[in-house]
């Protein structure tokens, strides 16, 4: 059970990282509030929220909850329910920190595209044009052989999780076996980090098929080597800086601690959850770190990821601060997956849970049919997750954005699903 939460964290090891150095002093605009009416939607439809997450909290399937949504730029319902833990009765806020796990990564996937907007690479550009260390690479093939790759791996199979590479999820995959041997989240940095990936062989030829991955993780050591920066520091300089995003970090700072909530995971032989102990913490540790992870390690609050998700709507722009092109957003939020492509991941997936209709832009999960999904929404929306549950979607049809984040890794419940319908029903007007 321990080896299983170390391998879902996807955690960090490390030192004193940019944000703490410089105090973290940020100017911050939260998004307005405004009656839902204004905007199209029903207030008391809207409470629908409030039901279901009291129904969570009661019958205790999370300690705690928070959902913000928001529609043409407004928060119009907002809701803070429940216990910061299951060992601290202590009332949620809404300022409390979450770890976001992989909705970190499409943080890390504007700030590559920042860099291809500022001409550093092209889509079609081999890796190894900036990671040299992967430059050769094997892959195993039908018949379980170790093959040299006839085709290097290019940025965009990079940005859309089709390169090769892997999590380690599956104890019983040959390649997995080996991610899980190399303890790549002890790892001191990236360049470390990625020496261990070099030793590697891939899952599959590059570009052949998707599979959820430490690519984004590559992402951002390419941040880096490109920006003279590390992914700190870039992060803060080019997007949590000029945004306002006084509470998202890699590290968290010495007064923020008092509001960094435990993790937990649900056992389902046991049928219930408990709160991660300290000690199974040594591969997230986010008090000392020089492992930035573009692919989970950052923390981050409702109402902070809500400003970056509601910059992204709005075509990269938020209170006056532009940090990306609406073409370029546009660009990425396209499918990008080959129809030849068959979706085999592990873990978040263009069609995972035996739910169609998706498809992956650059850092993102697209929906494409929601008719083929099964869950109400829209075509076009596009989102993300994170391993302890938390969730954001943007809906540019109907302005809709929605983040709401707990802390409980291995969740059986339907929580997204149950949000979607949820906001979904409270529309009194289409756009």
């Amino acid at each position: 059970m321990k080896k299983l939460i170390l391998v879902l964290v996807i955690g960090l090891a490390g030192c004193e990282n940019i944000q703490n150095s410089q105090n973290y002093l940020i100017t911050s605009k939260k998004l307005a509030e405004i009656n839902p009416s204004g905007v199209g939607m029903s207030e008391d439809r809207l409470n629908r929220i409030k039901e279901i997450s009291d129904e969570y909290i009661t019958s205790n399937k999370v300690p705690g909850i928070v959902t913000m949504v928001a529609r043409k730029g407004k928060i119009v319902y907002k809701y803070v329910a429940g216990a910061k833990g299951i060992k601290d009765s202590t009332n949620l806020k809404e300022d409390d920190l979450f770890r976001i796990y992989s909705m970190t990564k499409p943080i890390t996937a504007i700030a590559a595209m920042q860099l291809y907007e500022d001409g550093k690479f092209h889509l079609k550009d081999p890796i190894s044009k900036f990671i040299p260390e992967l430059k050769r690479l094997k892959y195993v093939n039908e018949d379980g052989e170790f093959v040299e790759t006839k085709k290097e791996i290019t940025m965009q199979q990079l940005l859309t999780h089709t390169a090769g590479f892997s999590y380690g999820f599956n104890p019983n995959d040959t390649i997995d076996k080996l991610y899980n041997k190399a303890n790549l989240w002890e790892s001191k940095d990236l360049e470390e980090f990625t020496k261990k990936i070099s030793e590697i062989p891939l899952k599959f030829e590059p570009g052949n098929r998707w599979h959820y991955s430490i690519a984004v993780d590559l992402t951002g050591l390419i941040v880096e080597r490109l920006s003279n920066m590390s992914l700190d520091e870039y992060f803060y300089k080019k997007i949590f800086k000029p945004l306002g995003m006084n509470d998202t970090f890699f590290e968290v700072p010495e007064n923020k601690k008092s509001r960094f909530l435990p993790n937990h995971y649900y056992d389902g032989e046991k049928n219930e959850s408990f709160e991660i102990p300290e000690e199974n913490r040594a591969m997230s540790n986010y008090y000392d770190v020089s492992l930035f992870s573009g692919g989970g390690g950052l923390v981050s609050t409702a109402m902070d990821y809500m400003i970056f998700a509601e910059c992204l709507r709005n075509g990269g722009s938020y209170n006056g601060k532009r940090i990306i092109s609406p073409k370029t957003i546009d660009f990425m939020i396209k499918n990008h997956l080959e129809a030849s492509i068959s979706n085999v991941g592990s873990g978040e997936s263009p069609s995972s849970n035996n739910r169609g209709g998706f498809g992956f832009g650059l850092g993102f999960g697209l929906m494409l049919d929601s008719s083929l999904n099964g869950t109400i929404g829209s075509n076009g929306e596009y989102s993300w997750g994170g391993a302890a549950g938390t969730i954001f979607w943007i809906d540019p049809k109907e302005e809709i954005v929605v983040v709401s984040m707990i802390q409980l890794m291995n969740s059986p419940w339907s929580l997204r699903q149950d949000l979607k319908v949820a906001t979904y029903q409270a529309i009194d007007k289409l756009y």
